[in-house]
């Protein structure tokens, strides 16, 4: 990358993701081929500014017109090739060096602010529907660069069982944060088959019911969790080290929820720092041992 204002560019992306998610970042660095790197950086910057236009604060209304005219700055950018604006560069850069990324940006822009108008789910059918409709879209774009060359239709299938597995683990691990904001993302019909109300949730009571709740949720994660590492064997050799260290995190991340769900109900549960730090350096160590990429 020569040119000095697109480097920056690009470095301005890798700190703005190191800011907000410095483990994320990290492992990037670590784990995927040197050239990769900064498009995934740029990917995820992408999503992460994008996400939080649309979910950060202020009125709904304030954050829908200032998504649709990024949804139009961007598409406009991607249509054309040209922007103005140094921001998008690394994006336009990274598109043209993957045109998948492309198509899952537009997918994505397509459907990003159905989360303004989110109001929990009525039915277990509701928050699949969810998956398919923007978690699944928004997975993708940063995903997208981790499958594999050509047809990733097989790989699609099999984020699309991963991103189950981790949207249902965040929202369950988020309870109580997503209370506090006014949000509840556990199906109204899933709190009435054990007998929670959302005051229950909202009052913190550790009751057996609630207790019964969390668990079967989590537990439901883990054997969503053992389906979704079959993507590990649909992505490029070279990029195996990053996608088991994103199941890995979640793995660790449910299991240290599971042994204390009470504590759901005032904080979310992260995944023990040894244990990450040991799952990081077991697959940096497999990087090393990988041959080098052909010139």
């Amino acid at each position: 990358m020569r040119d000095p204002e697109l480097r920056a560019a690009y470095g301005r992306r890798r700190r703005q993701v190191a800011q907000y998610k410095k483990e994320a970042a990290l492992a990037t660095g670590l784990l995927l081929p040197a050239a990769l790197v900064p498009h995934v950086l740029a990917a995820t910057a992408f999503m992460h500014g994008t996400d939080t236009l649309v979910d950060g604060g202020g009125p709904v209304t304030a954050r829908r017109t200032a998504f649709a005219q990024w949804r139009q700055a961007v598409t406009e950018a991607l249509r054309s090739g040209r922007t103005d604006d140094p921001e998008l560069r690394p994006l336009l850069h990274s598109v043209q060096a993957h045109p998948v990324l492309g198509e899952r940006v537009l997918d994505y822009l397509a459907v990003a602010d159905a989360d303004l108008d989110f109001a929990g789910f009525a039915t277990e059918d509701d928050y699949q529907a969810y998956l398919d409709a923007y978690s699944l879209p928004a997975f993708m774009v940063v995903a997208a660069l981790l499958g594999p060359d050509g047809d990733q239709t097989a790989y699609r299938a099999a984020c699309r069982t991963f991103i189950d597995s981790s949207q249902r683990l965040d929202f369950v691990n988020d309870l109580a944060e997503d209370l506090a904001d006014g949000r509840l993302a556990i199906p109204e019909q899933t709190l009435a088959e054990h007998g929670v109300t959302r005051g229950d949730l909202e009052q913190a009571r550790p009751t057996p019911a609630v207790r019964a709740l969390l668990g079967d949720l989590l537990d439901q994660v883990a054997r969503t969790q053992a389906e979704a590492a079959a993507v590990i064997g649909l992505v490029p050799t070279a990029h195996q080290p990053m996608v088991r260290c994103i199941v890995g995190i979640d793995r660790l991340t449910r299991t240290a929820a599971r042994a204390d769900v009470d504590a759901l109900l005032r904080r979310s549960a992260g995944p023990p720092k040894f244990a990450a730090l040991r799952l990081l350096g077991r697959e940096y160590l497999r990087t090393r041992r990988r041959p080098p990429a052909r010139p």
